[in-house]
């Protein structure tokens, strides 16, 4: 039996009328958190997206009298010149060779430092440790070429100094390219292995350490701990850094390579030779600019790829860590 509802019932009852949250509302209710994001949002947007019409310079024959606009479109012929010579595969390689060696080794002592730090149980120890692995970060790539030069020079480095004093053949460091794959990665991790390591350190900071009391209560030791408690909880961090690291896989460390060999050292070029460095030769010393935005937008858009495949990947074997 259904039951009618007469108007007189309804009399006195409170009308809600829901507002309609326009965008500009919605803004303002966010309006602080909207105000931390300016700094970040001004950041990308001068030096990322309005430079992006200089992509055009990759498909024209640049001359300076008649500006960009006014040059030859030349279309895909600068990428051709560059797959022709060989040239583009060798730095290729050579930028995604030294990018996985500096995230494989970098992220492993990373966690590994950031683990040990989380071990010690002496707070001044720990905070000296910390102070120490973390100032390399603040010596310029300027001084760390001219410490680097000071070592391995052939007439005056304190490496051959003390290979003299024993009467040994002193080393060609600077003419031999078979050692500068190792010079190179050991100064990155020396430079950045601390940087790295505070944000690993802060993610086992945020771990319930209740957990952890439960798991030494049980008898577990610290290997133990570390394995299933400490590792799993770093899995989604890793996996973050991760995905960020190779959208850059195909961008060098410019400051590093140039100051530790030199952009113009013919000898290292086989071993040391990346984009960046290469760039800068275009500009520099032929004054290619067309090259040189080529190259770079070869950069982007593989980079690109990279991150979308690697987060594919990710999304595959475990969904909830994946970036987007």
């Amino acid at each position: 039996m259904k039951t009618a509802i007469s108007a007189s019932s309804l009399e006195g009852a409170p009308i809600v009328v829901k507002k309609r949250v326009t965008p500009l509302r919605r803004f303002w209710s966010y309006r602080t958190l909207v105000l931390m994001c300016v700094p970040a949002i001004l950041f990308f947007l001068v030096m990322s997206y309005l430079p992006m019409p200089g992509l055009y310079l990759a498909f024209i024959n640049y001359n300076y009298t008649a500006g960009i606009f006014g040059s030859e479109f030349v279309g895909f012929d600068n990428f051709k010149f560059l797959v022709k010579s060989g040239a583009l595969w060798k730095l290729t390689f050579n930028t995604i060779a030294y990018n996985l060696a500096f995230i494989i080794f970098g992220n492993i002592l990373q966690i590994g430092i950031a683990i040990l730090l989380n071990e010690l149980r002496k707070k001044w120890f720990k905070k000296l440790s910390q102070s120490l692995m973390f100032l390399p970060f603040f010596i310029s790539f300027v001084l760390v070429g001219l410490i680097a030069y000071n070592i391995l020079s052939y007439d005056f480095g304190l490496l051959n100094g003390i290979l003299k004093s024993f009467d040994w053949e002193p080393l060609k460091t600077y003419s031999n390219p078979t050692i500068w794959p190792f010079i190179i990665v050991i100064t990155f991790l020396w430079q950045s292995t601390g940087y790295g390591s505070i944000v690993y350190f802060a993610a086992i900071m945020g771990l319930d350490s209740e957990i952890v009391e439960a798991a030494e209560i049980d008898g577990a030791n610290a290997l133990q701990r570390i394995r299933y408690i400490v590792l799993p909880w770093l899995k989604p961090t890793f996996i973050i850094l991760l995905l960020f690291s190779l959208g850059g896989i195909l961008r060098g460390n410019f400051g590093l390579f140039y100051n530790l060999v030199g952009a113009n050292n013919t000898a290292l070029f086989d071993a040391t030779d990346i984009i960046e460095t290469f760039v800068f030769r275009s500009l520099m010393n032929n004054f290619n600019f067309s090259l040189g935005s080529a190259v770079s937008l070869y950069q982007s858009v593989f980079g690109f790829f990279i991150v979308i495949t690697a987060n594919w990947l990710v999304k595959k074997v475990s969904p909830e860590n994946t970036l987007f």
